[in-house]
């Protein structure tokens, strides 16, 4: 499936071109060669231990909305893999909803570099992420 196609996919409520997003119920707010914002409801599943989401959670809606952000500027026969992601967790959450905003900070011919904020529903930083993507022909 080309990249165009399934950006355009990706976006439908009963999408099933990304079987993760459905397992986590991560939603598509938006999608653009500037931004990708994702948007993840918190559940049960996901607290740890102490209580709160689990940081491999927030890592993956991270990891999901650079990507996706990276697939908007990508060319057609082109896709993406992640080379390598940091992250900084600055507040925990419990309940509520998850956004990320992804962006990218420079594309190369073959590495892009993006970044997100994860914020909960109140626009409150959580969790800073980077990430370096190879660009695939």
């Amino acid at each position: 499936m080309e990249v165009k196609d399934y950006l355009g996919k990706v976006r439908m409520p009963s999408q099933t071109v990304n079987p993760l997003f459905n397992y986590l119920g991560i939603v598509v707010e938006e999608i653009n060669s500037e931004r990708a914002t994702l948007r993840l409801p918190v559940r049960h599943g996901f607290i740890q231990g102490a209580g709160i989401v689990a940081g491999g959670v927030l890592a993956t809606v991270a990891d999901e909305a650079m990507a996706h952000v990276v697939l908007a500027n990508l060319e057609e026969g082109e896709s993406t893999t992640t080379i390598e992601m940091n992250m900084r967790y600055l507040r925990p959450i419990k309940e509520g909803e998850i956004y990320t905003v992804a962006r990218i900070v420079r594309k190369g011919r073959h590495i892009v570099t993006a970044e997100a904020d994860v914020l909960d529903g109140e626009s409150r930083l959580l969790a800073k992420a980077g990430a370096s993507f190879m660009i695939l022909r």
